[in-house]
């Protein structure tokens, strides 16, 4: 047998061009974590270009008047929604740990008597098996109890440790004035000091990354924005006429959050909550919840074809493991960085993708 070394020499270089690639894509993630700060105000700068360079174009004022008047805009409604977000997130993360307890002794009670009404003669279950089936139940129940418990504790330690939140806001808005202001001289200096043969490819990736993941995060940022500003009226909407919804922005937050998680959406939230409201005996809540569901459904319909332009061309299921992968790695959050590391990567790899990843890798020509 011939052993091919050149053969095996571009297989070998091919693994690890991937290789170095995925290792350059792990170092990023962990910079971007550690200088959160920077990309929270790279990203901001992003979404406000256009609105600077529209005050540019109508007034012919300097880039630099221009991103001052904007930046103060943005600065202004930016620490006023903090400020009112910080105190309701405090008064409301603090109230729900008190009547935790309450909630989930209804709650078991509610499942209880479900069970009791339920004849399981007609299924010929055992009493060891109800009794197991109800103690796993109370199990659940107090295990989400224990969660929700340390994931309120940690929202209310990370909005009280006011020196470390007012840190990152002052770099934050420190870095979006300077990115803003001074974007053209901040891009001649990193491509004064990068060879030009990075400048180009980089230059090339990043208009490719921008139109792929950019534009899908977007656009996805502005429907997640609109369900959360429509669920945050509609719940404060139903509490001032008078329903019993206690938790407006605590909600509002998690339903948000669920809502920017691919293949889920605001329906995991809001149906089970419905539910639960009817079978508690508040039907009319259960109702109201609802139709705030369909009025968010309607809006999303009617903004996400314009919004979104063309799919990312990521079939559901890898989205799926992307999910479980970044939830089992890093968490919570990897939920929703795990889709975008997908994007990321299906967009650098594309060429491979398309062409076959081991008919690329191995292929003799």
């Amino acid at each position: 047998m011939i052993f091919d070394v050149s053969y095996w020499t571009r297989v070998l270089k091919r693994i690890l061009y991937v290789v170095f690639i995925l290792i350059g894509l792990y170092i990023g993630l962990k910079l971007s974590i550690f200088y959160m700060p920077f990309l929270v105000a790279f990203i901001i700068s992003l979404l406000i270009e256009p609105s600077i360079k529209y005050i540019m174009r109508k007034t012919n004022f300097t880039r630099r008047t221009s991103s001052i008047i904007i930046f103060v805009l943005v600065l202004i409604i930016i620490l006023g929604s903090l400020s009112w977000v910080i105190v309701t997130l405090i008064s409301e993360s603090s109230s729900l740990l008190q009547g935790l307890n309450d909630y989930f002794e209804k709650a078991s009670q509610i499942f209880n008597n479900i069970i009791s009404g339920f004849d399981f003669d007609k299924i010929h279950l055992s009493d060891e098996i109800l009794t197991v089936f109800q103690n796993s139940t109370g199990d659940v129940l107090q295990n989400i109890s224990t969660w929700l418990r340390n994931s309120l504790t940690g929202v209310v330690n990370i909005v009280t440790s006011i020196p470390s939140i007012a840190i990152c806001i002052g770099i934050t808005v420190l870095a979006l004035y300077f990115i803003c202001v001074d974007k053209i001289y901040i891009l001649d200096q990193i491509e004064h000091h990068l060879p030009k043969v990075w400048v180009k490819k980089l230059g090339r990736h990043l208009k490719e990354l921008t139109q792929t993941l950019g534009g899908y995060l977007k656009a996805e940022a502005t429907l997640i924005l609109v369900s959360f500003i429509i669920s945050l009226v509609g719940l404060y909407i139903l509490k001032i006429v008078g329903f019993k919804i206690d938790y407006p922005l605590l909600m509002a937050l998690f339903i948000g959050f669920v809502d920017a998680l691919p293949i889920l959406g605001s329906g995991t939230v809001m149906i089970p909550w419905a539910i639960i409201c009817s079978i508690n005996g508040d039907l009319n809540l259960g109702i109201a919840i609802i139709v705030l569901l369909i009025i968010m459904s309607i809006v999303r319909q009617i903004l996400e074809p314009k919004l979104v332009s063309k799919n990312i061309g990521v079939h559901p299921i890898f989205t799926l493991i992307a999910m479980y992968t970044g939830f089992k790695l890093i968490g919570v959050i990897g939920l929703l960085i795990g889709p975008i590391v997908l994007i990321i990567v299906k967009n650098i790899f594309a060429s491979l993708i398309d062409k076959g990843v081991f008919k690329t890798i191995f292929d003799k020509r």
